[in-house]
């Protein structure tokens, strides 16, 4: 397609600067992230882990961000943060943070991601004497987190999956569908994929999702100050654009969703083929039945088939006022109240 070509990546490559400086603008009106204090202990060339807490004691929980824009959709204001949240129940949290792709770590794909997540697990865990982290991730987040479980499901004590696609057959998504006619055969690996340009591509995929249920959300929390806070925020959040390397875009799009290989349990990582029958490590999932982004069909195939049978999947309804409910188990107020007490009863029950 004419927008894929090298050219064009260029051009959407200036428009990542451009959104990010009409984001920066919407942070003069105090919307830019309010986020916890944290120290980074260790880091890659395309990567960084930040931890939150100095309790070495507490058992420890790795969050796993979205290669997709910046982080702090987990922690962009005190009243709608995961991260603080989870703090408050006495875990010890770290989050793996994925910087931008540039020309020299462009070429860096699932093998080399998923290499990253293993080195953070072996460094919280040699923190905590030896202690396994839980792991969780949000959307594409969870998806990374789920291959690295089930290439090394030993090094960790469970795996937490908000709003992460994991089954890409062929009618389980609309969305899916939708991407994969949109985006040829054989996507161009090299360089950094610019941020907008995924974004593009996601709106053109699923207008609903990411145009118009927006303006709707922004319609019927308009009576709501609280609600208007969190929509404003998220919008400021969606103009963070940043570069993914092309090598990692394009292997999502033809081994995941094209391919299936995951859920097929034809995905190579490295030299081990992954897939539910690898994944042996206790797993709970949450899924938005209001999201077309990662939707029941494209998470229960998968779960049902691996072979442990201590799989988990919590259905959430959604909620007005999160802007787009694919972030909707991170930021909304009714899952912070109902889901969010379900996944730390289950980390306690597991830990």
């Amino acid at each position: 397609m004419p927008y894929l070509d090298t050219c064009s990546r260029l051009h959407f490559g200036m428009t990542d600067l451009v959104r990010r400086a009409q984001g920066h603008a919407f942070g003069t009106f105090g919307l830019d992230p309010i986020e916890s204090p944290y120290r980074v202990i260790c880091s890659g060339p395309f990567w960084r882990l930040r931890d939150y807490g100095e309790q070495v004691t507490a058992q420890s929980l790795l969050i796993v961000a979205a290669p997709i824009k910046r982080p702090y959709i987990w922690d962009f204001m005190p009243s709608a943060s995961a991260i603080r949240y989870i703090l408050g129940h006495g875990l010890h949290v770290h989050l793996l943070e994925w910087l931008p792709a540039s020309q020299t770590t462009g070429k860096n794909g699932l093998t080399e991601y998923t290499k990253a997540i293993s080195d953070c697990v072996a460094r919280i865990s040699s923190q905590a004497e030896g202690v396994k982290p839980f792991v969780i991730g949000h959307s594409l987040g969870g998806t990374l987190a789920c291959i690295f479980g089930a290439m090394a499901s030993e090094a960790i004590r469970g795996l937490v999956l908000l709003g992460a696609p994991l089954c890409f057959r062929a009618e389980t998504s609309r969305f899916r569908d939708a991407l994969v006619s949109l985006v040829p055969s054989g996507l161009a690996d090299a360089g950094p994929f610019p941020g907008s340009l995924l974004s593009h591509i996601s709106a053109l995929a699923s207008p609903d999702t990411f145009i118009w249920s927006r303006l709707a959300d922004a319609a019927l929390s308009v009576t709501d100050t609280h609600a208007l806070e969190i929509h404003a925020r998220v919008e400021r959040w969606a103009l963070d654009e940043v570069p993914l390397p092309g090598k990692l875009v394009h292997e999502i799009i033809e081994w995941l969703y094209r391919e299936d290989r995951f859920c097929r349990g034809d995905l190579k990582v490295g030299e081990a083929h992954i897939g539910p029958f690898t994944l042996l490590a206790p797993t709970l999932a949450v899924v938005n039945t209001a999201d077309e982004v990662a939707p029941l069909g494209s998470v229960k195939p998968f779960l049902d088939a691996i072979p442990m049978g201590d799989a988990r999947i919590i259905e959430y309804s959604g909620e007005v006022g999160v802007c787009l409910q694919h972030l909707g188990i991170l930021i909304g107020r009714k899952a912070r109240a109902k889901v969010w007490p379900e996944i730390i009863s289950w980390i306690d029950s597991h830990h």
